[in-house]
């Protein structure tokens, strides 16, 4: 058995703390009683979490972002599963071609997304619009999607499929009963990272928000560009736990290490 030495386990260490310490700070952050930003000495307040009730816009937005996240990774899958399942499991003419197309939004800047989104959304009249939110994050979270469930596909084992053919399975009941089963680690794994990558997104967004359509993230850039205050950290906080929660749920249901790494 191979063991991680004295300077590994000190490297990773430093490493992960290197990692948490911005998250650990905000959280910190959040609990002063202070009306600027500094570290809780005089003691630990909730004065900032009670103050995310009297700025309902941030929750608005907070259910702006899970609506425009659902629908962009669902989306994302719906459109990655079968471009997975031609790839990994064909040759065919212009099979590069198609890879590159659906990874291309990785070597795009997200600046320049945005300015051709609001340069195309003006003409058309999507600007301002969920479904055109929608459509741009879609375009930049498919290519995580694909890339997690073509994954799954390239080391699938064909075996069961082909048991399930010669006993009189239709192509529909395989797919359904055996493929999607068998890949579906790379689907969950393409989704959850889908829905983060969308969450999170602002560079793009913020080219394409109107006021009824903010994303959580916009309207805290927003909000940094007039006033600083604990309130960013609160409602940041708030973020954190709740996808804290969120892969603690997913761990116990099903376990991380399947969903994000495809080990059965």
């Amino acid at each position: 058995m191979n063991r991680n030495g004295l300077f590994a386990l000190l490297f990773h260490t430093v490493f992960i703390l290197f990692i948490l310490a911005p998250l650990v700070m905000v959280v910190v952050v959040s609990f002063t009683p202070e009306a600027y930003l500094s570290l809780p000495w005089n003691g630990l307040s909730l004065r900032w979490f009670a103050a995310i009730a009297d700025h309902p816009e941030f929750v608005s937005s907070f259910w702006m972002s899970l609506l425009v996240g659902f629908i962009a990774a669902t989306s994302a899958l719906v459109l990655s599963i079968p471009a997975a399942l031609a790839i990994g499991r064909y040759r065919f003419p212009g099979r590069d071609a198609v890879i590159a197309a659906f990874l291309s939004p990785l070597i795009i800047p997200h600046v320049v997304l945005g300015v051709a989104f609001l340069r195309f959304y003006s003409t058309t009249g999507f600007l301002g619009t969920i479904s055109g939110l929608v459509v741009a994050h879609v375009i930049i979270v498919v290519p995580f999607a694909l890339r997690m469930v073509l994954a799954s596909v390239t080391t699938l084992d064909r075996d069961s499929e082909r048991a399930a053919a010669s006993l009189g399975a239709t192509p529909w009941r395989i797919f359904t009963r055996i493929t999607i089963p068998l890949i579906l680690p790379g689907i969950a794994g393409g989704w959850i990272i889908s829905f983060l990558q969308s969450f999170d997104e602002v560079t793009m967004t913020v080219f394409l928000a109107a006021p009824g359509t903010t994303t959580l993230p916009v309207r805290l850039l927003k909000y940094m560009a007039d006033t600083i205050d604990p309130l960013v950290a609160s409602v940041s906080t708030v973020v954190i736990v709740l996808t804290f929660l969120l892969m603690f749920l997913v761990d116990r249901l099903y376990g991380l290490e399947k969903v994000l790494v495809g080990r059965g």
